[in-house]
Formats: structure tokens, C-alpha cells, sequence
């Protein structure tokens, strides 16, 4: 099982994310992409990259605005599984034009 981070390990990784949120026990961004259509692009490109990682985050798309929120279920809170994902759901946001 993933090991829970404490708080300020938790304030250390959200300092070297853009646009990462903590609300309790998990950590959400909301992007918006270009086009609908983007938009989906970037929930399937992220939901690849969530099944390789065995680690799924909580998405809600409205229209061009979609929300990822993230956090280890099985640990009870915030590991970094969770900032790993958001790391790379920052990179493929970029590429699909989402801000």
C-alpha cells in the first residue's frame, strides 16, 4: 500500500504543480480545453495513463471544462501516486491545449 503523506510534504508537492488545488483529503485541478473535443482527447489520454498506473482519478467534463480530482483511496488520503498522476496529467493537458 501506498504510504500517506503528511502535510507538509503535501504543501512541498503542490508547490511544483500548476493549478493543483488540495480540498481535504485529495487534490483537483480544472482545466479548459480548446474544444469539446479536446476535451475528450485529454480524459482518454489520461485514462490510458491511469490504467497504466493502476491509480484513477475522479473526472467530470462540462463541455470544454473538465476537473480531475486525485487521491489514494486504499492509503485514506494523499500519497505520491497522486502527484505522480498530476505531474503527468499537466503534461498531456498541455498537449491537448487545455489551460
Amino acid at each position: 500500500m501506498a504510504e500517506l503523506l503528511d502535510d507538509a510534504a503535501v504543501s512541498a508537492r503542490l508547490a511544483g504543480l500548476n493549478g493543483w488545488t488540495r480540498e481535504g483529503g485529495e487534490i483537483r485541478r480544472t482545466v479548459r480545453a480548446p474544444s469539446f473535443m479536446a476535451g475528450i482527447g485529454l480524459v482518454g489520454a489520461v485514462a490510458g495513463a491511469a490504467e497504466d498506473a493502476d491509480h484513477h482519478p475522479d473526472i467530470d467534463i462540462r463541455w470544454r471544462t473538465v476537473t480531475f480530482a486525485l487521491s489514494t483511496h486504499s492509503a485514506g488520503g494523499l500519497t505520491a501516486k497522486d502527484f505522480d498522476l498530476a505531474g503527468r496529467i499537466d503534461a498531456m493537458a498541455a498537449e491537448h491545449g487545455a489551460a
